[in-house]
C-alpha cells in the first residue's frame, strides 16, 4: 500500500477537457509567473498560489445556480469573475492547469471524516499528483483543514507550514489525510486508491449542491486561510481559528456578511448577488 504509481491520465485527460483552460488567464488569476515544468518545486508554488487566490465557497448553491463542472465554465467562475468555489470546482481547475504542463495525476473522491470514522458519502475531491517521480496529495478545494501546500503521499507523511502541520496515514485500505490538532491528530478524510470518472464527480457534486442533508445547502458558507489563522464563515457567524485551539468568533448583520465576503473573502459580489445573500442569511438557522 506504500508505493503509489500513477498510470490512468498520464496519456489523456480521460474526458476532463483540460485543453479548453485559458493557461495564461489562470495563471494571471492566481498571481502565478514563474516556472512553467513539471517539478516539484512548480507544484509547491502553484499550490500556495492558487490557495491563496481562491477561497473557499458554496454562494451558487445558495443563490440557487447550477454549477457545471466542465473546465470553461470552471474558468469562467472562477477566473474571469473571480469567484470561489468549492473542492470539485476548485481541485477540477487545478488539475486541468496541472495536466497542461505535464503532470501526471490522478482525481480521487473523498470521505469526509472531520475527526469522526463515520462512513459518508463521497462529497470531497483531491489529486494525487507525480512530481520528478514522488507521489503527492494535492487539495487546494477543502477550505479550513486544507493543504497549503502540497505533502508527499507517503504513509507517515509529515508537513508543515507556518503555524499549522499536517500528516498522511493508512487506516486500512484506506489513505488518511490528518491536521495536527492541540490534542492529538485529526482525521480530516480517507481516500481509496481507484480510478473515478467524470460521472462519479458529477453524481457527489449534484448530491452535495441539492440534497438537504448535505452541510453546503441552506447555509452560506466561506473558508480561507493562511500561514497562521483560518476564517470560517457559517451564515451570520464569522470565526477565526489559530494553531493553539483559540477560537474567536463574531456574529454578524446580514449586510456585514456581504462586506466580509467581499473583504475577508476576496470575493467579488455583485449588487444583486448582495441583496440574495443578505435574505439567504436572513432566514437560514445556523
Amino acid at each position: 500500500m506504500g508505493n503509489v504509481t500513477l498510470t490512468e491520465e498520464r496519456t489523456a485527460d480521460g474526458g476532463w477537457g483540460a485543453e479548453s483552460l485559458d493557461l495564461d488567464a489562470y495563471f494571471a488569476r492566481i498571481g502565478y509567473d514563474g516556472p512553467r515544468t513539471a517539478t516539484t518545486r512548480t507544484l509547491a508554488a502553484l499550490h500556495r498560489a492558487h490557495h491563496a487566490a481562491v477561497c473557499f465557497e458554496n454562494l451558487d448553491v445558495a443563490l440557487g445556480r447550477e454549477m457545471p463542472l466542465d473546465v470553461e465554465s470552471l474558468q469562467r467562475k472562477m477566473v474571469a469573475t473571480r469567484r470561489g468555489g468549492y473542492c470539485f470546482e476548485q481541485n477540477l481547475l487545478f488539475a486541468a492547469a496541472l495536466e497542461r504542463l505535464g503532470f501526471p495525476l490522478t482525481r480521487h473522491l473523498a470521505r469526509i471524516r472531520r475527526g469522526r470514522r463515520t462512513v459518508r458519502y463521497r462529497s470531497h475531491a483531491a489529486l494525487v499528483v507525480e512530481a520528478e517521480g514522488r507521489p503527492y496529495l494535492c487539495d487546494v478545494g477543502y477550505g479550513d483543514e486544507g493543504l497549503i501546500e502540497p505533502i508527499p503521499f507517503e504513509p507517515g507523511a509529515r508537513l508543515t507550514v507556518g503555524d499549522w502541520t499536517w500528516g498522511v496515514g493508512l487506516d486500512g485500505d484506506e489513505w488518511i489525510l490528518q491536521s495536527l490538532h492541540p490534542d492529538g491528530w485529526f482525521d480530516v478524510y480517507a481516500l481509496r486508491l481507484e480510478r473515478h470518472h467524470p460521472a462519479d464527480f458529477e453524481v457527489s457534486h449534484y448530491y452535495t449542491a441539492h440534497h438537504p442533508a448535505s452541510r453546503f445547502t441552506g447555509a452560506v458558507v466561506a473558508m480561507r486561510g493562511d500561514e497562521h489563522v483560518r476564517h470560517t464563515l457559517k451564515n451570520r457567524t464569522l470565526a477565526a481559528r489559530y494553531a493553539d485551539g483559540r477560537t474567536l468568533r463574531t456574529e454578524l448583520a446580514p449586510d456585514e456578511v456581504v462586506h466580509v465576503l467581499r473583504g475577508t473573502f476576496g470575493l467579488t459580489v455583485t449588487g444583486e448577488e448582495a441583496i440574495q445573500l443578505q435574505r439567504c442569511v436572513a432566514s437560514y438557522r445556523d
